[in-house]
This record gives C-alpha cells, sequence and structure tokens, in this order.
C-alpha cells in the first residue's frame, strides 16, 4: 500500500544468536563422502544478524555483527537508509499542511503516537520495525522524522508481521544449515555471502496475511466478466440442465 502511495517500504530486523555449533541439515557434498559433525564442540562466541528488506524487490541489506546495541543498530540503520534515501525519486513540493497531513495519515490508529516535530520534511520511506524499547529512542525517532522517515512498529506479539522475518529464516538455511562454523567471523561472511549472492536475483515478497486469504477466497467466489475487471457475485447467463423443448433435435 505504501509504495502504491508514492512511499518506499522497508522492514528492519535482528536475527540471532547464532552460536558456533553444528548445524543439523543437509549440505552438498561427494557422492559416498558424507559431511561428519563432531560429537564435542567448543561455543566461541556468538553472531547476529541485521537486516533491511526491501518488500516490493526482495532487495536486502544485510550485515553480521556480535552485539546488536543501539550505537551499533542504528549506526547501520543510518548509513543504509542515507543511501537508500540518496537513490529514491525527487520530492515534488507540496504544502507544509498537506505534508502533516499525510505524516497523520499513516498513524491513524496507532494506540500509542509519538509528537511529531512542528516542521516536518516530506515523508519518503516507512520503516516497519519489531516493537522494541531500543527502537523507541528519542534521538533516533527524531533523526528519522528529518530525513522523512517514519518508523511504524509492529505490535507487541505480532513479530510475524515483519516479513523481513522471512527473509532472515532462508538466510539461515542457506549459510548454516549442515556446517559447523567455529567462529563468529564465519558465521557472519556466510550470511553476508548468502545476503550478497540474494541480491544478484531478489525475489519480490508480497503479503500473504489472513485478510489476504479472505479476499481470495472471496475473489473464487465471484464470476469475472469480459473486457473489463467487472465481476459478479451470481453468474450472468442461466444453465440450462435439459434442453428447451423448441431446441433442434427434439
Amino acid at each position: 500500500m505504501g509504495e502504491a502511495a508514492g512511499l518506499s517500504v522497508w522492514c528492519e530486523d535482528e536475527a540471532g544468536p547464532y552460536q558456533t555449533k553444528p548445524y543439523p541439515g543437509g549440505s552438498w557434498q561427494p557422492d559416498g563422502h558424507p559431511v561428519h559433525q563432531p560429537h564435542e564442540y567448543s561455543r566461541d562466541g556468538t553472531a547476529k544478524q541485521l537486516t533491511l528488506l526491501h518488500p516490493a524487490s526482495g532487495r536486502v541489506c544485510v550485515k553480521g555483527v556480535q552485539h546488536t546495541t543501539n550505537a551499533i543498530v542504528h549506526a547501520w540503520l543510518k548509513e543504509q537508509l542515507l543511501a537508500i534515501l540518496a537513490d529514491l525519486p525527487p520530492v515534488v513540493p507540496r504544502p507544509a499542511y498537506w505534508e502533516r497531513v499525510i505524516w497523520e495519515t499513516w498513524r491513524e490508529g496507532l494506540q500509542r503516537v509519538v509528537t511529531l516535530p512542528r516542521q516536518l520534511p516530506p515523508l519518503r520511506l516507512l520503516l516497519i520495525m519489531d516493537n522494541l524499547v531500543g527502537h523507541k529512542n528519542p534521538d533516533w525517532l527524531l533523526w528519522c522524522f528529518r530525513q522523512g522517515i517514519l518508523p511504524l512498529y509492529t505490535p507487541l506479539g505480532g513479530s510475524w508481521l515483519n516479513m523481513a522475518e522471512s527473509i532472515q529464516h532462508v538466510f539461515k538455511q542457506r549459510a548454516l544449515d549442515g556446517q559447523y562454523p567455529t567462529s563468529p567471523q564465519q558465521i557472519i561472511q556466510s550470511l553476508e555471502a548468502v545476503a550478497a549472492h540474494w541480491n544478484r536475483h531478489p525475489t519480490p515478497f508480497v503479503w500473504a496475511g489472513k485478510r489476504k486469504a479472505r479476499r481470495d477466497r472471496a475473489a473464487l467466489r465471484r464470476h469475472r466478466l469480459a473486457a473489463s475487471g467487472a465481476a459478479t457475485a451470481r453468474p450472468s447467463r442461466r444453465r440450462f440442465l435439459s434442453r428447451c423443448p423448441w431446441q433442434p433435435g427434439h
């Protein structure tokens, strides 16, 4: 919906921690030479994954880290978001009162809203984030507002609404399944390598939640008509179960 309104929509999330241990799963091996995993292993640290996903194109920005403090996460997000904003089309000038209306429209229905600055730039990007305290840091929010970015938080217990969760699951499987990383740096390199390969031919993401399923079921009950996108709830022509007496052959 945001993309259709001329806004860039991105999802942010952090995944992990991933341990230095053998991971179950299949892997490519020569025929007759299966991979051997040790029955004992040492814990030599963990790694985490920072992710930015653009669902409309499938493009991702990924960085492997060992710690996800606010300073690390926000510094990386600022760098990536500035690069994303630089690639967006220029903004068409609009009256100041209209800009505020646009910002407030995207906040309708929220239980808790942050006070917006008096002067607002054009809204350019929606950032979907988990409902964590660190993501509501005042300095971080003010920086986002100045750039024309509106953070929107998933409800408590509703992290599944963040599509970045899905891409992180895919990357974890491709990077770690069947492997035995022995250092956090090895995990980081595997995750970032998978992300770089993904971006060569990204797959767009579409929403398929419960509302989408209800709309699909309703669409199957409709009867489409020719020459346009119109549809009817009932067939437009009656179907005769038998031939009428006046038809040929009777």
